[in-house]
């Protein structure tokens, strides 16, 4: 299928990230010396969490700053009750950044956490640098508030800081929680959690590529149905990576998306999981394309000649500089182009060669794409626009093909690809 085209305002926010500001805004994080959740009670504008928090939220502040009315920043902040793994209750608090668009009904968020997490993972007082799990990202998603704020986004952009990621996604729990009583219209989330290192622990590397993970299938999901009509890889977190991974080539030059399908790690996990848990699907994770586990939640040590510990010298500032630029042109692209078509149908009342769909039309649209691929194929292969319509038929098999349909703009801009639910009618 051919490459979407690029558009310019959004090429020019991903040229404006700086791999010389990701590097400096890691290293000051790492200045803290620990941003372990407990060391709530020590810190100081110099050391701890909380002072890593302070920190933040005044970088935040200061962007917002450029773009009066429109950024707001807040503390999302909570006391987190005891654990069986955790010595006492400990108090949380989340740096959410919140960039207002111009079109009600839908939020984006890219995540972080800013959390770390040494060899003791329940003691405020050691020393855990925390320079890729998680400064690589934090840094990110401030980079990220930098190139855009002063863009107009349709979507409204939430830039989350997220605190207690590394005991139990606490801080992305609770935010998620209060977004969801809240019935927020959250279309995507972009969580990042080690993105700044291009070396693995076993000598791997590949510098022009980084990993996306998305969840199969969402909570409550009727297997029966998925084993009938052949779901099992079209879930809104799949069709969110598909969109990821079609679009950050067209703005980030030798750099491309591997798309893992499944929701995290081995043993893993990440605050995209939060935001699914409440029914948020369209959720996904950025990592590195090979890590480096010599270097998390270890303490900071020499031994048999090794050096562990999670120190800024073993960041890549040009790889976490892709990284970021990968989520800003996806994120941009969200936020710009329309949004994603509703009620999208297959009609399979009657047996055929071909395949009919209906939708609801979208806000900003002005055309809609048909796109297909067979159905042991991981990204589409084929499209069709429809024109300016709520329903067409194209001369591919539903029996043999996987069909989405997907919005266009006026500008060209695309939205992720809606899998179509089958109906007989």
């Amino acid at each position: 299928m051919p490459q979407v085209p690029a558009y310019a305002p959004i090429a020019t926010m991903v040229g404006a990230v700086r791999a010389d500001r990701l590097k400096s805004t890691l290293e000051r994080l790492v200045e803290f010396k620990t941003r372990n959740d407990f060391s709530e009670t020590a810190s100081t504008s110099k050391r701890g969490v909380f002072g890593a928090r302070d920190w933040i939220a005044g970088r935040f502040a200061a962007i917002a700053a450029t773009v009066p009315g429109r950024m707001s920043v807040e503390l999302d902040t909570f006391l987190q009750p005891k654990t069986p793994k955790t010595p006492r209750a400990v108090t949380e608090s989340s740096v959410i950044a919140t960039l207002r668009g111009t079109t009600p009904g839908r939020i984006y968020i890219m995540s972080s956490h800013y959390d770390d997490c040494d060899g003791h993972c329940t003691d405020g007082v050691g020393i855990a640098p925390g320079a890729d799990d998680n400064g690589s990202s934090v840094a990110a998603v401030l980079e990220a508030a930098r190139v855009m704020a002063s863009t107009d986004f349709r979507g409204t952009i939430v830039f989350a800081c997220f605190d207690g990621e590394e005991l139990g996604l606490w801080g992305s729990d609770h935010y998620a929680h209060e977004l969801a009583a809240a019935h927020a219209p959250v279309l995507a989330v972009l969580n990042n959690d080690i993105v700044g290192n291009s070396v693995g622990g076993d000598g791997s590397s590949e510098p022009g590529v980084i990993r996306v993970f998305s969840e199969a299938l969402p909570a409550g999901t009727k297997i029966e149905r998925v084993n009938l009509v052949g779901s099992e890889n079209d879930s809104p977190s799949r069709e969110l990576s598909r969109f990821i991974a079609e679009i950050v080539p067209v703005y980030v030059p030798n750099f491309m998306v591997r798309q893992i399908f499944r929701s995290d790690r081995f043993l893993r996990g990440g605050d995209q999981q939060s935001f699914q848990s409440v029914g948020y699907a369209a959720a996904v994770r950025f990592v590195e394309a090979h890590e480096n586990f010599t270097h998390q939640h270890q303490d900071v040590r020499v031994q048999n000649g090794v050096q562990y510990g999670d120190l800024p010298q073993y960041i890549d500032p040009e790889y976490l500089k892709r990284a970021t630029q990968a989520n800003v042109s996806a994120l941009a692209t969200l936020a710009l182009g329309p949004a994603p078509p509703g009620d999208v149908r297959l009609v399979t009342a009657r047996l055929g060669y071909d395949s009919a769909l209906r939708w609801t039309r979208a806000a900003d649209a002005v055309s809609y794409e048909i796109v297909w691929r067979s159905t042991d194929a991981p990204q589409w292969q084929g499209a069709r626009n429809a024109g300016d319509v709520g329903e067409a038929t194209v001369p591919i098999s539903k029996d043999d093909y996987i069909l989405g349909v997907r919005s266009v703009d006026a500008n060209g801009l695309r939205s992720p690809a809606v899998y179509p639910v089958p109906v007989r009618e």
